[in-house]
């Protein structure tokens, strides 16, 4: 299983702390997107992003929990990341937007709330790369796991078995070093304040024990 760090509950000097937690034993660096309107939260610019991030060498992996989700791809591409994952609730025209970030040449991954049902994406699991299963409502840091979520863990894993998908199952929101043994049927869990809350590099290596 893979490890995407979250630095949203990183405190200043943000730029210093997220380099120092991209030297580490992590996979990606998962940039949480919001724009204040999809979400009632808002992170930062990608300006802003952009100077946090200068000087870490992970893979990155933007979600975007936005409304006008073409401007923040059109953004984000340019950090050449290996995900950009966009909500299902955001979006009228599903397919069109996984085509706009393949044609970027960057992997599409689509995520849905707690209150989504599989049912709901099931006939986008053969063209998106990723499936971002949110297991905290989206927004903020720091809540619980909803126990609920790895039945749709479970699901996708079925799903994928079964069609013979290519697409990675992704869960973020609440993970720490007793829910990740719930979801062993991810292949990347995000983790974000258990990690960023304590020394970063027992925090994942309890993650990884």
């Amino acid at each position: 299983m893979k490890i995407a760090a979250s630095f949203l509950d990183i405190k200043e000097p943000k730029f210093r702390e997220v380099t120092k937690l991209s030297n580490l034993d992590v996979d990606y660096l998962h940039l949480d997107v919001m724009d204040g309107i999809f979400v009632e939260n808002k992170t930062y610019s990608y300006d802003e992003f952009r100077e946090i991030v200068k000087y870490t060498t992970k893979p990155k992996d933007i979600h975007l929990m936005v409304s006008n989700v073409k401007k923040y791809i059109d953004e984000f591409s340019k950090f050449n990341p290996e995900f950009i994952t966009f909500h299902l609730e955001a979006v009228d025209e599903v397919n069109g937007v996984i085509r706009y970030i393949h044609e970027k040449g960057i992997k599409a991954g689509i995520s849905i709330k707690p209150s989504t049902d599989i049912i709901e994406i099931i006939n986008y699991l053969d063209c998106v790369d990723l499936v971002l299963v949110m297991s905290v409502e989206p927004g903020r840091g720091g809540q619980s796991f909803i126990p609920d979520s790895v039945k749709k863990i479970e699901q996708l894993y079925n799903i994928r078995s079964q069609q013979n998908y290519q697409f990675l199952i992704e869960v973020d929101g609440g993970i720490n070093d007793e829910t990740i043994k719930k979801c062993d049927k991810a292949d990347i869990c995000v983790v974000g304040s258990y990690i960023t809350k304590q020394d970063y590099s027992e925090a994942i290596k309890k993650l990884r024990d």
